[in-house]
């Protein structure tokens, strides 16, 4: 079973409400959310220490896995992060979820930066199926672990910008005999670079969106929409890795197709976000950047909003 985040503007089924000439409705509607519950099925969540592995596959510059690595780094963070929101504010939302359900096993989660692989030559080609995403996630560690596959903007995969712009689910771990009498799996995501193939998808709002009114795209923190793209997918294909890593943790819906923590809240970012409007967002004085969330190094990062268990609302750092 594998979630997705659907192409970020396949949102633009919401866009498409927003050509109606009744868009002060919409913004009514987006102050006035409805409470949503994602139900728990009774599955386990990730716990313990877990480490993030990072597996580049094509060509990305140092200065790109570095965006990245210090999302990774600062979610965990908080003692280096002296200016706030926080990207470690921002993941708290999700410990609020692992509270809900405190049994007798200890559902504490400390994620980490773990190894990073390159694959640089294409091992398996430049068109990309499932079943090759599930060979390149498993070469990185398969247990206490989740493995993010992370591709180049020249790599074509099957789905990408048709109908997702990334993936998370779980594969049996082929390194591990079976644990309890059962078969061993470990986690993993995969996120493609959009920037030369869909980014008015994937990296809106720092691209035009394909519908809808065009509207100038927002500045990029890190100078990068493709990158941008990436982290913002990935933050919320993280939410939903850790709540739903089986299939049988917290979503709503299908299980083929779930809402999940993130994927919940399509499109927000900010407060007053309605379709098209990513939200009252922080910009940098110096660059003129949109962002939402501090972190590491001084990075700045445009993180989507999650859904809040304690009060079943959409909820932002700012």
């Amino acid at each position: 079973m594998a979630s997705f985040v659907p192409t970020q503007f396949l949102l633009q089924l919401f866009f498409l409400a927003s050509l109606i000439p009744f868009i002060s409705a919409a913004r009514m509607l987006a102050q006035e959310q409805q409470p949503m519950l994602l139900q728990y099925h009774n599955g386990p969540l990730l716990s313990g220490k877990i480490s993030i592995n990072l597996i580049w596959y094509g060509k990305f510059k140092p200065s790109q896995r570095a965006i990245v690595s210090d999302f990774i780094t600062s979610l965990s963070s908080p003692k280096t992060t002296p200016h706030q929101p926080s990207v470690a504010a921002w993941w708290n939302t999700i410990e609020k979820y692992y509270l809900k359900i405190k049994s007798k096993k200890s559902t504490s989660l400390d994620l980490s930066l773990g190894t990073q692989i390159l694959d640089e030559n294409y091992s398996l080609g430049k068109s990309l199926t499932n079943k090759n995403l599930k060979q390149l996630a498993g070469k990185g560690q398969q247990s206490n672990a989740i493995n993010v596959v992370l591709t180049s903007s020249n790599v074509a995969v099957e789905g990408f910008c048709s109908s997702r712009c990334g993936t998370h689910g779980s594969s049996p771990s082929s390194k591990a005999a079976k644990v309890n009498g059962k078969i061993s799996k470990f986690a993993y995501i995969w996120v493609g670079n959009s920037e030369t193939q869909c980014p008015g998808q994937c990296a809106w709002p720092f691209h035009q969106p394909i519908y809808g009114p065009q509207s100038p795209p927002l500045v990029a923190p890190n100078n990068d929409v493709g990158m941008e793209g990436i982290v913002m997918n990935l933050a919320s294909l993280l939410a939903g890795t850790v709540t739903n890593p089986f299939g049988n943790g917290y979503y709503q819906g299908p299980a083929e197709a779930p809402l999940e923590a993130a994927s919940a809240c399509p499109g927000v970012y900010g407060k007053g976000a309605y379709p098209g409007y990513a939200g009252k967002l922080l910009e940098d004085p110096t660059t003129g950047a949109s962002y939402n969330a501090n972190g590491v190094n001084g990075r700045k990062y445009l993180l989507p909003a999650l859904l809040d268990p304690s009060t079943s609302t959409c909820s932002t750092l700012v």
